[in-house]
């Protein structure tokens, strides 16, 4: 295990960090742990896509106050959020710790502007608790906390921030089809989904298209609690899963139903920010019958439609 993580190639990272990471639906994930002032945070490995030192960036007129501007990386242009702005943090003097992590989430890369960057942890998925009321005034934007012996690290809501400085990259609701509403109406969908703000997409987004029988859970966890306490009425068609949620993630949750508890001809579609091709890899060796990447809402129905062989 590296003590430091250092500037590298992307094909570096994604063959060196993520080669040691987990065989599929285990239920663990790997975390790079970084400081903003005197904060300590996590980000999940597989959305890291590079990191760098700090470089000049340009600025663009009419700039969100959290973005530092732009930079050019092997012919893309990234934007540059400062993570201690976006989430209300003290800003040290710059030194030369100062780190971007370089992240790719919902077929967007940004680089995030961050203080230092420490070392890698493999931990379960059960290590991250929700927040609940935080009283640090990051509970909107943060998706649990991790216990590590003597400390606290938060794992951030990353798509939201994204989101709320660029929101004409972040996920919209998008026209369906609603020709087969009459069809879609009787089947009965379990979502789990630990963003209240995609929860809130996916219910209006489904409900227009006609699938207006809905059940949230905000992990998988309590999506598989849920289907156990259903599973003798029968009234759970299909299952949409996100990857990254506290306590259970959605590639175990699949690997649990398809096979181990006898959900094997339940149809299963995750939904995620993290369809990549190591991920895409991984739904499909725990059974996945459908994979689709957050920015596509609309391909969700098709899908659904497919799984359930509404015509």
């Amino acid at each position: 295990m590296k003590e430091k993580v250092t500037a590298r190639s992307e094909a570096e990272l994604s063959r060196e960090e993520k080669g040691i990471l987990l065989e599929s639906g285990t239920n663990e994930l790997e975390v790079i742990m970084f400081t903003v002032g005197s904060g300590t945070f996590g980000i999940n490995v597989m959305k890291v896509r590079e990191i760098l030192q700090p470089v000049d960036v340009t600025l663009m007129p009419h700039m969100h106050p959290h973005v530092q501007g732009i930079i050019r990386l092997r012919e893309e242009i990234i934007p540059v959020i400062d993570l201690a702005k976006a989430i209300g943090f003290s800003q040290p003097d710059q030194s030369s710790a100062d780190k971007l992590i370089v992240a790719e989430m919902n077929q967007m890369k940004v680089a995030l502007h961050v203080h230092s960057v420490s070392r890698i942890h493999r931990i379960s998925w059960e290590q991250i608790e929700k927040t609940g009321t935080l009283g640090q005034g990051l509970d909107d934007v943060t998706i649990g906390v991790i216990k590590m012996e003597a400390n606290m690290i938060l794992m951030l809501d990353y798509e939201k921030i994204v989101y709320d400085i660029l929101p004409e990259n972040g996920m919209k609701s998008a026209a369906v089809d609603t020709s087969r509403a009459a069809k879609r109406k009787n089947k009965t969908i379990l979502l789990a989904e630990d963003s209240s703000i995609l929860r809130e997409l996916l219910k209006n987004t489904l409900t227009e298209a006609g699938y207006e029988k809905l059940m949230f859970t905000q992990d998988g966890k309590e999506a598989l609690e849920t289907l156990d306490s259903n599973h003798d009425k029968g009234e759970i068609d299909a299952v949409i899963t996100d990857i990254e949620m506290p306590l259970m993630d959605g590639h175990h949750l699949t690997k649990l139903l398809k096979e181990e508890r006898g959900y094997r001809e339940l149809p299963v579609l995750i939904f995620s920010s993290l369809i990549t091709g190591d991920l895409y890899h991984k739904g499909q060796r725990v059974g996945a019958d459908a994979q689709i990447s957050k920015p596509e809402i609309a391909n969700l129905v098709e899908e659904l439609d497919r799984l359930l062989a509404v015509k």
